[in-house]
């Protein structure tokens, strides 16, 4: 792979075009030094497994299995510790046999996880008792320490985020098809978690799980498909510099990759059809994603459709919708009607979390775990009377038992967020909610 084959497969035509939410880089011969380290660091994905999640997408947007994509807000290099990476896998795997088991139904499972580094802000700078300095953008960017050294863009930030990526990868796959994963260990991922009532819930569903295995053992079943499961990782492709310095000629198609992950979205600020991220998409051959808020049109969605997937290939293309409890209901039809009207291929997925968010009495950023099940209720009502596929889910979530959205049955109210708030950016569904979440939409599934 050379620059010059790159470049004749187009890549570089989104500098051409405005390229909003990102940083002011204060050295250029840095940037451009940085860059080009990038540019030869072996790949953190290959994209034969690209190729392979987008069939896997593909089924859930036929309604064969269903996704779920769960992980950060914002990772930060600071908690990529073996032991946060590990719960966050136990919590994804968990959720998944809930699913499963709960609703017969294969589990995608996408970590946002491995690369979601870089966060888009509502402004560019952030104000503390008179004092401006420009806005955390994530720990590939600058630090979330509000001082003018730690905010200073820095690009050597995005080596480090491919070094830490490419640990966790490696713990990500030792963990998945080293032994870990084997759903006969279904007890054991609960282990090191406190008591209450999600779990004990869990703790029934593994016992007849257990129950299940061993008739098929008594039975001469074959254990293969239960030793490892495949957990393919994505994140918002919002940094251009960094994800066009990890894109990669495929040897053996000679297509363009992004290999900085399996999956890669285009965010709800950044989904502009005449922008860079729009057009740097439609040049990679990953399975991609786009973010439709509660702004988007029937119309934005088919021309988007038709820039990135002008081939309409199945698994190509997914739509995550973040409308809001609010609004999903009344938003979301004439969108998931004009795309099925013009038999556009899509993949759909609900994030019901990032139009749920306000800020507590007490100040922190926070939201309901009520009003986030009520959306995903909804996504799938809407589903219903379209006749078309509620494909899966994207959660923002953490295997550790935080404080940070309210409700749920350990009824976290305002007050308890205080206990354990350790988010940088976005709140996230603790351990315990994430399993409460998952029986929540097996239920759902098993009604469609």
């Amino acid at each position: 792979m050379t620059e010059t084959t790159l470049q004749s497969a187009g890549v570089d035509s989104y500098r051409a075009r405005t390229a909003l939410q990102q940083p002011a880089w204060p050295d250029a011969e840095a940037l451009a030094s940085v860059t080009d380290r990038l540019a030869k660091v072996p790949p953190l994905v290959f994209a034969g497994e690209a190729d392979v999640l987008r069939e896997h997408l593909a089924a859930a947007g036929r309604g064969e299995a269903f996704v779920l994509q769960g992980g950060d807000c914002a990772e930060t290099f600071e908690e990529a510790t073996a032991d946060r990476i590990r719960n966050k896998i136990k919590t994804i795997l968990q959720m998944s046999v809930i699913l499963t088991y709960g609703a017969s139904t294969p589990v995608v499972k996408i970590g946002r996880m491995a690369g979601q580094y870089a966060k888009p802000r509502s402004s560019d700078t952030e104000t503390r008792d008179g004092v401006t300095l420009p806005a955390y953008r994530g720990d590939i960017i600058n630090g979330s320490a509000f001082t003018p050294e730690a905010r200073i863009p820095d690009p050597e930030r995005m080596l480090e985020a491919y070094h830490v990526s490419a640990s966790t990868l490696n713990l990500i796959r030792a963990f998945t098809h080293g032994g870990f994963a084997d759903l006969r260990s279904v007890h054991s991922w609960n282990k090191g978690f406190a008591a209450n009532p999600a779990y004990a819930k869990y703790e029934q569903m593994a016992a007849q799980i257990d129950r299940a295995v061993r008739f098929m053992a008594a039975a001469g079943g074959d254990f293969d498909a239960l030793k490892t499961v495949d957990l393919f990782s994505s994140h918002e492709a919002l940094l251009l510099d960094y994800e066009r310095a990890l894109t990669r000629i495929d040897s053996r198609s000679g297509l363009a990759y992004d290999t900085s992950a399996h999956f890669v979205w285009i965010g709800e600020r950044t989904r502009q059809l005449d922008g860079a991220h729009v057009e740097y998409m439609s040049r990679i051959h990953n399975p991609i994603g786009v973010k439709l808020g509660p702004t988007a049109q029937p119309s934005e969605a088919l021309a988007l459709a038709a820039r990135l997937n002008p081939d309409n290939i199945p698994g190509r293309l997914t739509f995550v919708v973040r409308q809001g409890a609010d609004k999903v209901r009344d938003n979301l039809p004439p969108l998931v009607e004009a795309v099925r009207d013009e038999g556009v291929v899509v993949t759909w997925l609900s994030d019901p979390m990032h139009g749920n968010t306000f800020t507590s009495e007490s100040g922190y950023k926070t939201r309901r775990f009520e009003t986030i099940l009520d959306e995903v209720a909804g996504f799938f009502e809407v589903h219903a009377a379209a006749g078309t596929v509620p494909g899966g889910l994207l959660v923002e979530l953490t295997g550790d038992d935080v404080t940070e959205c309210l409700g749920g049955t350990e009824e976290i109210d305002d007050e308890g967020l205080a206990r354990r708030y350790e988010t940088k950016v976005d709140p996230r569904l603790n351990h315990q909610q994430s399993l409460e979440m998952a029986f929540k939409v097996s239920e759902l599934l098993s009604q469609g």
